[in-house]
């Protein structure tokens, strides 16, 4: 059936609970998971330079404790149910791209994955990025509530 599921997260109650999902299916299967959390790059405007790389620095540095919280979390419940599971987070402008990336190179056959996200108003004008993944992936998706 199944042997590598890809669970993207963003830190979110949904998230989680897909995350959950996700968790429980493969103990059920002995499949390994695969958990990525995408981090938004810091968007700067050109003409306040110095101040704007300041800001970057110290977001960067805030997301990235944010995304390993977020990992180490459900390593955690991985190791407890007895899942093999692995861990990633990358910067990335459009989460849906960098997670039908990660398809090809985790080699994954799976996507569990919520509804929505944290993404509120961006959500509602660009579309979901669960729904660009449902409509791109080349693999089957489980879309949680």
């Amino acid at each position: 059936m199944f042997r590598r599921i890809l669970l993207p997260i963003d830190g979110s109650e949904l998230s989680l609970r897909a995350f959950g999902v996700g968790l429980e299916l493969a103990k059920s299967i002995g499949a390994k998971m695969v958990v990525m959390h995408v981090v938004p790059p810091y968007n700067a405007v050109a003409y306040m330079s110095e101040f704007l790389a300041a800001a970057e620095l110290g977001y960067s540095q805030q997301a990235v404790e944010s995304a390993s919280r977020y990992l180490s979390e459900a390593k955690g419940k991985a190791k407890e149910a007895g899942v093999a599971c692995e861990c990633h987070y990358m910067f990335g402008e459009h989460p849906h791209e960098a997670i039908l990336d990660a398809i090809t190179e985790h080699h994954c056959d799976l996507i569990v994955m919520a509804t929505h996200g944290w993404h509120g108003m961006n959500r509602l004008l660009l579309g979901s990025e669960t729904q660009k993944v449902l409509t791109s992936s080349s693999v089957p998706v489980l879309v949680c509530r």
